[in-house]
């Protein structure tokens, strides 16, 4: 940063500059005027004049260097800012993990007493199994005694009995056995869930269909605009996005669904403004300098992505659909980190259950890759990734993926049901997506309706941003076996007729309040005279 100082030697040589040339030139002409004047005054005259030059040159460097002094402590006061905001969000992400690990430990002490219980069962079902044997063979013995049954039929009259025992056992084993599976199965999916989420990290977003350019100064904007409008008319053919010239100070918004069009035109517009001469001939070529610009982006966020979770063989078309990625939200969430958060989701769990890991990480990248050409292009995302993924000869577990994520296909591999669970994972998570309040208050107001439809229902409420719904049912209208059956109903008239990410909880409470009051105090007591 310049001190004052130094700025005061510039001030000096200038000074003795500007009074050096304004005695040359009082001198001429105190030689053409032919020295009408005498020269003290002439002298006096120049030193006057250079000193209100020199008086003006430091004021015009001293707000030059104001103005450059105020916007170096702007930056750093927006720099503090952010510094500010990330640290109160790393604030924000510890709580949550800790909470998480408080949640977790909650469920695994209650999975402990629950496997402590089944093994107090066992060992009671185990005595009383004992009991009931004792009881057979004391009461085959007598049967033996009492009848007259010879000893092949006895046999056969005992195998029946243990028969029928041996049949009783089985189905009791294997019921403990089914129940058992399916509640180790349900531990384990949860620990593998949890492990893949955890190796991620997040970052938040915010879709927009706008961007912003700063201009140094209001006359950019008529230069921009340029005589009878031809200037931004050519602007917005060669980029096909709108520019919004409003009376906001020293700024401009371009408008454009195509993020990879609005980001050529917003450094073609950065480009013209640094060079400060806008016309026809250099929009074209600023608007030819930023799309060169914006394809090395694409090609280098596609490299660092597939060299990242090494990734190999991916056609060209493939890679460049990849990087437009980079250009594309949906929901407020970055496309490209969303195809790379599955990725890693869908990898990790497919190591943990032994399947191609390499595989699944690929199908998990390329699984919305039709978001990359979905723009320019009439169909869903689905159709055309499929297309892309034929025409690039993808592999058909792949493909499979793309297909099967939406359900518009069964899936073929287990990799594919991994790929649909790491999106859904990846889409629900928290500060992963962002709805607009209009779609937020209508997905509230559906998910009210659809609990109010049912008979018996007397209010429903949606909590937890729709992701729980109670319903307080009339008692006397709805039993509690009523009930149970209300939240399945519930439940899947909400699958059937909404689209979400994650789950929603559908919680039914049926209420029954009994009062009886005592007789009157006063009407129980009897007084006398």
């Amino acid at each position: 940063m310049t001190t004052n100082f130094d700025i005061n030697i510039i001030i000096a040589v200038l000074s003795g500059l500007i009074v050096g040339i304004g005695l040359g030139i009082v001198f001429f002409n105190l030689y053409l005027r032919g020295k009408k004047q005498t020269a003290n005054q002439i002298i006096e005259q120049a030193k006057k004049q250079a000193e209100k030059i020199r008086r003006d040159s430091h004021y015009k460097l001293k707000q030059e260097l104001q103005r450059k002094r105020n916007s170096f402590l702007k930056e750093i006061k927006q720099k503090e800012e952010k510094a500010a905001r990330l640290e109160n969000e790393n604030i924000r992400r510890e709580k949550a993990l800790r909470r998480e690990e408080t949640q977790l430990k909650i469920i695994e002490a209650r999975l402990e007493n629950k496997e402590k219980k089944i093994n107090e069962l066992e060992q009671l079902l185990y005595e009383k199994h004992k009991k009931v044997d004792a009881l057979i063979d004391e009461q085959n013995k007598k049967l033996k005694k009492i009848t007259n049954l010879t000893i092949d039929e006895a046999k056969k009259e005992l195998m029946k009995n243990l028969e029928s025992q041996a049949k009783l056992e089985a189905v009791q084993l294997v019921k403990e056995i089914k129940e058992e599976a399916k509640e180790k199965a349900q531990r384990e999916a949860k620990e593998i869930i949890a492990q893949a989420i955890e190796n991620l990290a997040y970052e938040f977003t915010m879709e927009s269909t706008l961007s912003t350019v700063e201009l140094p100064s209001e006359r950019f904007k008529g230069m921009i605009i340029g005589r009878e409008g031809r200037n931004i008319r050519a602007f917005e053919e060669a980029t096909g996005v709108k520019v919004i010239v409003d009376d906001t100070p020293e700024l401009i918004v371009l408008s454009g669904y195509d993020p990879v069009a609005r980001e050529i035109a917003r450094l073609a517009m950065e480009y013209l403004i640094k060079g400060k001469t806008i016309n026809i001939n250099t929009i074209q070529q600023m608007v030819s300098r930023a799309k060169k610009e914006v394809n090395r982006s694409i090609q280098r966020a596609a490299d660092e992505t597939l060299r990242e979770l090494k990734i190999t063989n991916v056609h060209p078309k493939m890679r460049e659909a990849l990087g437009r990625l980079k250009y594309r939200y949906s929901y407020g969430q970055n496309m490209l980190q969303h195809s790379k958060e599955v990725a890693y989701i869908a990898g990790s769990m497919a190591a943990e259950l032994g399947f191609n890991v390499k595989l699944a990480r690929r199908a998990g990248l390329f699984h919305d890759i039709g978001k990359a050409v979905s723009n320019n292009s009439e169909g869903s995302h689905v159709t055309l990734g499929l297309e892309l993924a034929e025409a690039c000869n993808e592999h058909e577990i792949v493909k499979n993926a793309i297909l099967a994520h939406h359900e518009e296909a069964e899936p073929i591999h287990p990799i594919s049901v991994l790929v649909t669970a790491a999106d859904k994972i990846s889409g629900s998570r928290p500060g992963a997506r962002r709805d607009t309040l209009e779609a937020y208050t209508k997905r509230i107001t559906k998910l009210e309706e659809i609990g109010n439809s049912f008979d018996g229902v007397a209010k429903t409420y949606a909590i937890s941003a729709g992701r729980e719904i109670r319903v307080i049912v009339e008692p006397d209208k709805i039993s509690d076996e009523q009930a149970q059956v209300l939240s399945t109903d519930i439940a899947n008239k909400i699958r059937e007729s909404m689209e979400f990410p994650g789950q929603i909880k559908v919680c039914v409470i049926r209420q029954t309040i009994s009062s009886k009051y005592t007789d009157d105090f006063e009407e129980n007591m009897n007084f006398e005279d």
